[in-house]
């Protein structure tokens, strides 16, 4: 048992490291993760890495290819724009229904996030950030009350996760990110649906448009 725990505690020491240095664009898109070097770099047996490398699979966040180990997901611009033409259906039909069967539970809990957000905006963390945006957007999902919607969205999660880290990165885009959300709180909390639903695609789209400039640019 010791030996287990152990064994679980080294992976998962092994995926936060991994984690935050794929979210840090470390390790840029299209690069290759070896399993050898990255056990050297962190000082760990082949295991755990091999464990970490899958838990961040199952989030999207790595690709495994066959025969070749795992390999950061590198998307062409019009992938990206399905991801986001996917977003903007989901997410605002998530937003009208969580406006409709939330309660004052959920503006709580979206303004607690929303907080939260500000505070890693501030000191810069943009990891912290992004979990954060994550989270916001998943309560919502959660409040919509439908299960298909749910799943549907969270097949994005990890490819939006990378986004959203870049998008991060697109000067003035954050504190115009946390007023949008801003707006929708301030929806939901009204249990406005139709406008809970415009504010979450001006949302989503104002954010495919910082990234489009910043991927034109770059």
């Amino acid at each position: 048992m010791e030996e287990r725990i152990h064994r679980e505690t080294l992976s998962a020491q092994a995926y936060r490291a991994l984690r935050q240095a794929i979210l840090s664009r470390r390790y840029p898109p299209g690069a290759r993760l070896v399993v050898r070097e990255l056990a050297e770099s962190l000082g760990l047996s082949p295991t755990p890495i091999k464990e970490a490398l899958a838990a961040l699979a199952r989030e999207g966040l790595v690709r495994s290819v066959p025969h070749r180990g795992y390999q950061i997901p590198s998307l062409s611009a019009g992938e990206i724009q399905e991801i986001y033409e996917l977003r903007d259906a989901l997410e605002g039909l998530a937003a009208r229904l969580a406006a409709q069967r939330g309660g004052p539970e959920l503006a709580q809990s979206l303004e607690e996030t929303l907080n939260r957000q500000r505070e890693a905006a501030r000191a810069g963390d943009l990891e912290a950030y992004g979990d954060l945006d994550l989270a916001f957007h998943r309560l919502l999902w959660e409040a919509s009350g439908n299960q298909r919607l749910r799943r549907m969205a969270e097949n994005l999660d990890g490819q939006v996760r990378l986004l959203i880290s870049t998008s991060a990165a697109v000067p003035g885009r954050l504190p115009q990110a946390l007023e949008e959300h801003r707006v929708i709180l301030t929806r939901i909390a009204s249990a406005d649906p139709v406008g809970a639903e415009t504010a979450m695609r001006a949302h989503v789209q104002n954010a495919w448009e910082a990234l489009k400039g910043f991927l034109r640019e770059g």
